[in-house]
């Protein structure tokens, strides 16, 4: 199996190194490669699309081709997870921060989103958040964080901290307000090759 994760901007090596460990402790043999060009996202089995800056991802996935490739894949039924910036990138409702900007969205998600919402840089934090089909709480890191602000259709509701959504699932698709790959914990990178 082959995972990959979109290397434009953002935290790439620690969801290569995340998603590895979690196919190690799956028994997959697996491994995760960077996605830079469209070639790229032929080969793959599920796809990351990490935190970093939306308008600067949204910008550069249009400039390597890769926007319509994700479009496609994604509704193809390959799974699909953003973080932060990159659930950003999934919903079809972005707030007027994302219209401000120019941001354009891939619109896969079901969802609406509302960028920092959690604060800026300086308001950055850690919590334990319930996740529903987890038996134990999750250390989530939000930086810089987005929130799901509503969902609808086939989008549901994983994860919520103080009023907002942080995690929803539609299908083959997960969209996370915080960063998965700043823990030490594989659990959600495992649920991605597990769809």
């Amino acid at each position: 199996m082959k995972a990959g994760v979109v290397a434009v901007q953002g935290a790439v090596q620690e969801h290569i190194d995340m998603i590895n460990l979690a196919f190690e402790r799956l028994g997959i043999v697996g491994c995760a490669v960077p996605v830079r060009r469209e070639k790229d996202i032929e080969g793959i089995d599920c796809l990351i699309i990490p935190g970093g800056e939306s308008t600067t991802i949204s910008r550069l996935l249009r400039r390597f081709n890769l926007f319509d490739k994700i479009i496609k894949r994604g509704r193809e039924g390959m799974p699909i997870m953003g973080t932060c910036a990159g659930c950003i990138l999934l919903a079809k409702i972005g707030d007027e921060e994302v219209v401000k900007t120019g941001t354009e969205l891939l619109g896969l998600m079901e969802m609406e989103v509302d960028r920092n919402a959690f604060g800026r840089q300086r308001e950055s934090f850690e919590a334990d958040i319930s996740i529903r089909g987890f038996e134990r709480p999750f250390h989530a890191v939000f930086i810089r964080a987005p929130a799901i602000r509503r969902v609808w259709g086939r989008c549901e509701a994983l994860a919520s901290f103080k009023n907002y959504i942080a995690m929803a699932k539609q299908d083959n698709l997960l969209g996370l307000a915080f960063h998965p790959e700043l823990s030490n914990d594989t659990r959600i990178h495992e649920m991605l090759i597990k769809m």
